[in-house]
């Protein structure tokens, strides 16, 4: 059976150690300058900046040339001590040029599920333990329906040396296969708080 179509960006699902993932995140802030869409499960870096108080680091959206990933969106809200918006409670995703905060799964050892694009080609047994990016159909994009981010894992530029993921294994499930959009388990490897290492580092 083939594998849906249906990127999500990155979903925390363990610990490196292989411990379940605990749900743990810290909250970041977004600027109101900043003039991108921003989704769940959207990876993002550190904006260089934080909120008036100084205790929320501003992030926005990552993209492929970004080698410090800070982590990856669960959720949005008005207030820091607050995920969500009582003015709208169905709100999925944090609009354009709008001030938010939101909770970020940034601990450099969570490991991650994201879709491969399969442009150009699907990634196959003897590309997992190597390095690739994360691709985005452009920065601000997301399923403005769904809420979800559409970051895929860029299955035509892995390499042993430079990289934003760590491929580990294609997650191990009755609806996911070798192929189109297969579903892969990914650790950060330039990530904000730990030391990126090569392939050919180990």
């Amino acid at each position: 059976m083939a594998n849906s179509d249906r990127p999500a960006g990155f979903k925390p699902v363990k610990h490196l150690s292989g411990a379940p993932w605990n749900g743990k995140a810290n909250v970041y802030y977004i600027k109101a300058a900043y003039d991108k869409a921003m989704f769940i499960g959207d990876a993002v870096v550190l904006a260089g900046s934080s909120d008036a108080t100084a205790m929320y680091p501003s992030v926005e959206q990552a993209v492929a040339a970004d080698l410090n990933i800070v982590g990856v969106i669960i959720g949005f809200g008005l207030q820091p001590e607050v995920m969500g918006n009582p003015d709208n409670p169905n709100m999925k995703y944090k609009v354009a040029s709008t001030e938010m905060y939101c909770l970020v799964v940034d601990d450099p050892f969570v490991i991650f599920e994201i879709q491969e694009d399969s442009v150009d080609n699907n990634l196959d047994a003897d590309m997992v333990g190597l390095n690739t990016d994360l691709t985005n159909t452009s920065e601000g994009a997301g399923g403005t329906t769904t809420g979800l981010s559409t970051m895929e894992l860029d299955s035509s530029d892995t390499d042993t040396t430079a990289g934003q993921l760590r491929i580990l294994r294609a997650v191990n499930r009755p609806d996911n296969a070798l192929g189109a959009h297969c579903k892969w388990e990914v650790l950060i490897v330039e990530h904000a708080y730990r030391e990126a290492r090569t392939v050919t580092d180990i």
